[in-house]
């Protein structure tokens, strides 16, 4: 016997936010609802959160396991908090499906953005050091899509307000963001097809060695050792995904080292992961094996030239933006230059 009753509704809470934005074009859903439930013969001994997700199936696993985990189910009248808890056939029992930090995630949040250019079709950015990009865990709010959807109220309308590439949190520079579907999904295919020119200046770890010019061509994935990090792999090993950067030289000290980057493909953290295997390992990285110098403690990178095909207008376009404060002072006071070509 299954048997499940809203009480209390609202509309249904979106398990994926993302999802909701792009065939809703509106923000997640901020009420509640209440289900009541049995447990029937069928789900007799399983895991709470297992059974939940059969009598609540638009909703995911995770989400509801969150829903336990914050007291919001009753089982048999008693609030029950483990998701491992074992039912019993027979049992009767409610959840509040309470909108988590994920499922309101998806809501403009009012921020300072320094744009570079605007047109009807896409915003460049500058995007500062410390500013996530797009919500994920530890980070539900006060990101870069949330500050999109604050400033233009079309960008609910496209998948993930219109972010066709990330930087990482503690890396600064250009950014380019779709303002429309048409520019979203040809901006998309460019970046797919090494058609937008992404260059970064990167501060590493020791004296440079070798070609001034040195082309890294190396597979990464999930660092089999540590989950957290990425690390180049072998493939025949461990999944991992062609990556390779054009790393340039532009001159150095004993200590450090001032290189020119070109993104040809886009894996996660590519630069930081290529740069440590090549022992150089950025400044501030602790990550991936550098540390912080001269106050420094974020790693050294920073995009400061984009340029591309406008993909609507056809015009060639390019931008530069200049280090932060924290960069460019370091630089400064070893005497380095990243504009020297």
């Amino acid at each position: 016997m299954k048997e499940t009753l809203s009480i209390i509704s609202a509309g249904p809470l979106p398990e994926d936010p993302a999802q909701a934005l792009q065939e809703e074009g509106g923000e997640a859903a901020e009420a509640s609802e209440l289900r009541l439930f049995c447990i029937d013969a069928a789900l007799h001994g399983q895991r709470l959160d297992r059974a939940l997700a059969v009598l609540v199936p638009e909703f995911s696993r995770s989400y509801l396991q969150q829903l336990v985990e914050a007291g919001a189910v009753q089982l048999q009248g008693r609030t029950v908090r483990k998701p491992s808890t074992a039912v019993r056939a027979g049992e009767r029992g409610s959840v509040e499906l309470r909108p988590t930090p994920q499922s309101q995630a998806f809501r403009p949040e009012p921020m300072a953005l320094e744009v570079v250019h605007e047109d009807a079709h896409l915003l460049v950015i500058d995007k500062p050091a410390g500013l996530v990009v797009h919500p994920a865990p530890g980070h539900w709010s006060g990101t870069l899509l949330n500050g999109l959807l604050a400033r233009d109220g079309a960008a609910a309308r496209l998948p993930r307000a219109g972010i066709v590439h990330r930087l990482d949190r503690d890396t600064s520079g250009l950014m380019v963001v779709a303002r429309t579907r048409e520019a979203m999904e040809a901006l998309v295919r460019m970046i797919a097809a090494r058609e937008v020119t992404r260059q970064y200046i990167a501060l590493g770890h020791g004296r440079w060695s070798g070609p001034a010019a040195r082309q890294v061509d190396a597979p990464i994935g999930r660092d089999p050792r540590n989950r957290l990090r990425m690390a180049v792999v072998d493939p025949r090993q461990h999944a991992g995904k062609p990556a390779r950067t054009l790393i340039e030289s532009l001159g150095g000290t004993d200590e450090l080292c001032l290189v020119r980057c070109t993104l040809e493909t886009g894996r996660t953290h590519q630069i930081r992961v290529h740069m440590a295997s090549i022992g150089h390992p950025l400044v501030g990285d602790e990550v991936y094996g550098g540390r912080p110098v001269d106050g420094l403690a974020r790693q050294a990178l920073h995009a400061w030239q984009l340029a591309f095909v406008h993909p609507v207008t056809g015009e060639a376009m390019r931008w530069r933006r200049p280090p932060p404060a924290d960069l460019a002072a370091l630089l400064r006071s070893r005497g380095l230059d990243y504009n020297r070509t």
